[in-house]
């Protein structure tokens, strides 16, 4: 006689179902995965804000805590934590990336920064803050709102 395990079945919340939805590339989209380096932990998932180089440099000096930045000519990929465009507007011309897809992308971008220990992730509200000061743009928190 065997012996059968009795498996509960597994629970989506309605958070998990979004971010499945949100991770799915868009349909005919040619995308490619942002490739961590070894050893890296993703406890809190992986999305990625992107903005044009020019601001990379500028962002690196004003972060207290930088984690994995990728970047080719055109843009830099700041690497973060699932879930960090949550009540956010990233500002123009920075562009919130679930799942750290890269739409459109050949090659992988270099590595131009890697963290000194083994968490990705750049910090989601300084990097915030610090794109809104660059670009010029107030933090969504601190918008009036209208009626």
């Amino acid at each position: 006689m065997g012996v059968r395990s009795a498996r509960a079945p597994q629970v989506l919340t309605l958070d998990s179902l979004v971010r499945l939805r949100r991770a799915q590339p868009k349909p005919g989209a040619v995308s490619r995965r942002v490739q961590l380096p070894d050893g890296m932990a993703l406890p809190l998932g992986c999305d990625a804000v992107a903005m044009p180089a020019r601001h990379g440099a500028l962002l690196l000096s004003r972060l207290p805590r930088v984690g994995c930045v990728y970047g080719d000519r055109t843009d830099w990929w700041w690497i973060v934590p699932s879930d960090s465009d949550v009540a956010l507007d990233w500002p123009a011309p920075a562009r919130y990336v679930p799942g750290a897809l890269l739409p459109g992308a050949p090659d992988s971008p270099g590595l131009v920064h890697r963290p000194d220990d083994n968490t990705p992730y750049t910090p989601p509200i300084p990097l915030y803050l610090a794109l809104c000061r660059i670009t010029g743009t107030a933090p969504a928190w601190s918008r009036p709102l209208s009626a």
